[in-house]
């Protein structure tokens, strides 16, 4: 039987100050350090969602889109909003405050496919999910898009399928050179 939760029931906030150990050469906050509390926040969230250890599996884009500082506050929001039988696309917004000023910058947001694992490392079923809002059914449907363009571009790209005469002028205005023995 198959049971329902909705997003917020996998709703996960994280928040810690930032500190002078998690800067990088430049005195801005290291990018592996973000992915790190991003990873960590997806696993909390379907773990939640799932009620089982979940692992990462694939990572959507990430976009730093403001630097981070030492002394601010970082949030991490995330929140399920796709599954799959065994997976779940979680979504995570990074946001950060500057304690004295209380400005908030928006840093990223980012996707992370998780899969819920049991004891002996198989997969396992999911809750499904509970679309109750507008916002919850654009935000599932975005995954199924996603999912689709991902194994579509898969296909297409593989060593077995690939049909370079397809594409003959498609680098053309890129810096490359074709020197491919036997291509023209």
């Amino acid at each position: 039987m198959t049971y329902f939760k909705k997003p917020e029931d996998s709703e996960i906030i994280l928040t810690e100050l930032m500190l002078p150990s998690h800067s990088n050469f430049s005195g801005k906050i290291h990018g592996g350090f973000i992915l790190s509390l991003m990873d960590k926040a997806a696993f909390a969230s379907a773990s939640k969602f799932s009620g089982q250890y979940c692992v990462t599996a694939s990572v959507n884009r990430v976009d730093f889109l403001n630097s981070i500082e030492v002394g601010e506050l970082l949030t991490l929001r995330a929140k399920v909003n796709y599954v799959g039988r065994s997976s779940m696309v979680v979504g995570i917004r990074v946001e950060s405050q500057n304690i004295r000023t209380g400005v908030v910058k928006h840093c990223n947001s980012s996707y992370f496919s998780m899969v819920a694992k049991d004891e002996s490392g198989n997969t396992v079923k999911v809750p499904g999910l509970i679309l109750s809002s507008l916002n919850d059914m654009r935000r599932f449907l975005r995954s199924i898009k996603h999912i689709k363009m991902r194994n579509d571009r898969k296909l297409e790209f593989s060593r077995s399928t690939f049909e370079p005469e397809k594409y003959k002028d498609a680098l053309k205005d890129y810096n490359v050179r074709i020197d491919i023995e036997g291509y023209k």
